[in-house]
């Protein structure tokens, strides 16, 4: 089969590897559509950074979608053909922290495409039960995007988001627009905070009470406008950008709640003075669980979550660096997700 095979630093490259053999427990899926990330340019970038440099080379891709080939007889909800979304990140479920349900702190996490083959190929294989069947009121191209949906749901989860709150968020990329739709289904008030026009046109479009250019406004005079002086109940920093957890501090009420769910690559400053004396909160958020991968395939389902507009093209294998990783890393970047077919 074709595949997209990661060696190191900027040496991705297209390659004709053996056919996935799934082991017992497993299916063997053909491969819809996987998702380009920022994750993925960071790596390619600037790694190995979240790869195991032992691992090496390895197939990339962890924004998965696919339709089964083969499955184990024990996997009684899967038949060939069946369209399914993957749990994309496998635990041990039986350390401290599985334990407490706090899977993305496990010992043994596992993640497709970082420490397993992934999803830039024509197949793969993924344990039957971490599988989960598509209603045919989710598509394909839709479902594509439940990997960082998950993110978001699991974001959501950790600011223990409720009815009537006014939420903030800095950064209206696709985890940030994602994490906006599922603030919204949870009963939140919510406000999208970026420098992008075009990011925040989109957030508008999907229900967001009020779209601030923080380039052009105030967005911190804005925001307190908008919750009687006092500020959002919760700020989510979704951008990464050096600065914006010390801008989600300042537009945070007092005794309010900050969720950091982006990746940093450089060390932000933080107001410490500032956290003790008004008593926020501070929570780190990272990857998901498999019931926010079920959570987001219902979600969509019921459509409380549009994934589609995120989907800016659609390229083959052979265009994933010239064309989707030539796009995603531009300057003045125009683009949300790419999604590749096999």
């Amino acid at each position: 089969m074709k595949a997209m095979v990661y060696h190191g630093n900027r040496d991705l490259r297209l390659e004709t590897v053996p056919d996935p053999s799934p082991t017992e427990g497993e299916a063997l899926l053909q491969v819809d559509y996987c998702g380009i990330c920022a994750t993925d340019i960071e790596e390619y970038v600037y790694g190995p950074k979240f790869i195991d440099k032992t691992k090496l080379p390895i197939i990339t891709g962890h924004e998965v979608t696919a339709t089964v080939v083969e499955a184990p007889d024990q996997a009684g909800h899967l038949s060939s053909g069946t369209r399914v979304a993957l749990n994309t990140v496998l635990t041990c479920g039986a350390c401290f922290w599985c334990a407490m349900g706090e899977t993305p702190q496990c010992e043994q996490f596992t993640v497709v495409g970082f420490d397993r083959p992934g999803g830039l190929a024509e197949y793969l294989s993924w344990p039957a039960e971490e599988l989960i069947p598509l209603p045919d009121s989710v598509s394909s191209e839709a479902a594509a995007l439940i990997e960082p949906s998950g993110v978001a749901h699991h974001c959501v989860q950790r600011g223990n988001i409720q009815p009537g709150e006014t939420v903030a968020v800095v950064g209206a990329g696709t985890v940030g627009t994602l994490t906006m739709q599922i603030a919204r289904a949870k009963g939140a008030r919510v406000f999208a905070v970026d420098v992008r026009q075009m990011s925040l046109d989109l957030a508008s479009s999907l229900g967001v009470e009020v779209a601030i250019n923080a380039a052009e406004e105030d967005a911190e005079a804005i925001l307190k406008d908008l919750t009687d002086g006092r500020g959002p109940d919760l700020v989510i920093d979704a951008a990464g950008a050096p600065n914006t957890p010390a801008d989600c501090m300042r537009y945070v009420r007092r005794g309010g709640r900050v969720v950091l769910v982006a990746i940093y690559t450089s060390t932000p400053e933080f107001d410490f003075n500032t956290i003790v004396a008004q008593e926020k909160t501070v929570i780190g958020t990272i990857a998901y669980g498999r019931a926010d991968v079920q959570a987001s395939v219902d979600l969509i389902a019921a459509g409380k979550l549009s994934t589609t507009p995120l989907i800016t093209d659609q390229i083959g294998l052979d265009e994933v660096i010239d064309v989707g990783f030539e796009r995603m890393m531009a300057p003045t970047k125009d683009v949300f997700r790419i999604l590749v077919k096999p």
